[in-house]
This record gives structure tokens, sequence and C-alpha cells, in this order.
């Protein structure tokens, strides 16, 4: 097998990372993939930076030694504490970050209400902070962490009343009131999406960095002459740190049917 046939390995704090490579595995069925999800150690969103950038290096050392040909962080706090970090240290492999897609969000609802949804390290982090500067003369952009929700998504809630209440919690009368967009953080949140929009009440637009992340990495691939020539649909291997039965149930229930 010829390194175009290697895997490209996501890496996630848990499941949420699947949002991602469902988009990767739509746009690139052909490929073949690790999912890594880290759920041992989650949430990383209430940990130190230092402690994420130690965990993410330990965790792309271990897919580099599985044979990954590249790999996306798909956790926007990891991508934030130890992006640039690992990219300088694995410079023979391609790494590719997320980041919310608040680019998109501000210029396309300009003068409107945009909520960023977060973990509360993501928000505090100078690479969130650059890109709320960047883009804060364009829409009224304001930040929501969200400190306890990933692991609703963790547990395999993504409806109900008890997720409901919570993010009510989060997102009180003056938060989403008049908001026109809101911005997905996390990569988990995209697997509650339908509950968000039940709770803030009236039409809003949702915008997540998966389909632009997707399309970077293909992009990555590319460039670097490392995209499979294989005409077969690939497969994907799922990890979990957490070792339990009902995590690898709960990913594949998570990942799209190609």
């Amino acid at each position: 097998m010829g390194k175009n046939d290697n895997p490209i390995a996501f890496l996630d704090s848990g499941v949420g990372g699947i949002s991602v490579l469902n988009e990767a595995l739509k746009m690139m069925p052909n490929e073949n993939y690790i999912y890594f999800g880290d759920s041992k150690n989650a949430p990383y969103g209430t940990r130190t930076t230092e402690e994420v950038s130690a965990i993410t290096e330990k965790n792309v050392e271990f897919l580099l030694a599985q044979g990954a040909k590249a790999i996306v962080i798909a956790c926007n706090t990891a991508t934030s504490a130890a992006a640039d970090y690992v990219r300088n240290k694995y410079k023979q492999v391609p790494i590719i970050g997320v980041e919310p897609a608040l680019k998109p969000a501000a210029l396309n609802h300009k003068g409107g209400k945009v909520l960023v949804m977060a973990t509360p390290m993501t928000l505090k982090e100078q690479k969130f902070n650059k890109l709320m500067e960047e883009y804060q003369e364009y829409a009224e952009i304001v930040p929501v962490p969200c400190g306890g929700l990933m692991e609703f998504v963790e547990q395999g809630i993504l409806e109900g009343e008890d997720l409901e209440v919570f993010l009510q919690t989060k997102l009180p009368d003056h938060v989403r009131d008049e908001t026109s967009a809101i911005v997905l953080g996390c990569t988990h949140y995209p697997f509650i999406k339908e509950t968000i929009i039940k709770v803030i009440g009236h039409p809003v637009m949702i915008y997540d960095g998966g389909v632009g992340t997707a399309k970077e990495l293909h992009r990555r691939l590319e460039r670097s002459k490392l995209l499979s020539e294989s005409q077969s649909i690939g497969h994907v291997q799922v990890m979990n740190t957490l070792e339990k039965e009902y995590m690898l149930t709960l990913s594949e229930k998570l990942l799209v049917k190609i």
C-alpha cells in the first residue's frame, strides 16, 4: 500500500470532531480515515492551554505512528492551544486545524447580531480574539461561553428537555433576542443544531467550520500530492481513549453513511 492510501487522522476531545469528519467523508469518500476521540481527557475546554497543548502533541505522535498521512485537529480548543506548535514540530505532514466560521457569518449578516457559542477556553484564546477584532466592524459579535454543553453530546443527548433547559441558561432572552446568526465554535455543537434553533425561538442561520475545514484538507492533500487514487469507498477506523463500548457505538451512530 502506497503512502497515498494511508489514512487521514481526525483528532478531537471526544465525538465532536465526527461532525468535521462527516464533511470530509462526503467530499472524499475514497480516502481511508482514523477517527481518534480523546474522551478520557475531555473536556479540553476547561483545561489550561499548556495541558491541552501537551495532550494534543502526544495524540498527534500516536496518530503519526499509525501511519497518518495528514492530521485534522477537529477541535476548536486544541486548534487554539496547539495547532501552531505541532505544525512547526511535525513539518513533514499536513496538519489542519479548525476555527469558528465567524468570517462568513459576519459578512453575510452585516449590522446584525452574531452569537459565537464555544468553550470558555476557545473564547479566551488570542486566536479567537484576533478573529473577532477583524470582523467586529461588520456585525455585533457576542461570545457565548458554553462550558458543560459538549458533555451532553458525549453522553449521546442530542435533544430533549434537559438539553433545552441547559441551553436556556446559556442563551437567556437578552442574548438570543434579535440574533440573526449563530457560529458554532465547538465541533460537538453541530449535532445539537436543531435543539439550539428551537431554544432561540426564531429563524436563525447556523454556521460551523466543518465544510471549510474539509475543503482546506482537500487543498493541502492535493498540493502535497497525497490524494488517494483509489476508486473504492474507503474505510473509517474509530478509536477512543475511554475504551468504553458505548463511546464506539455513539461514534458509529454519528458517522454519515456513504
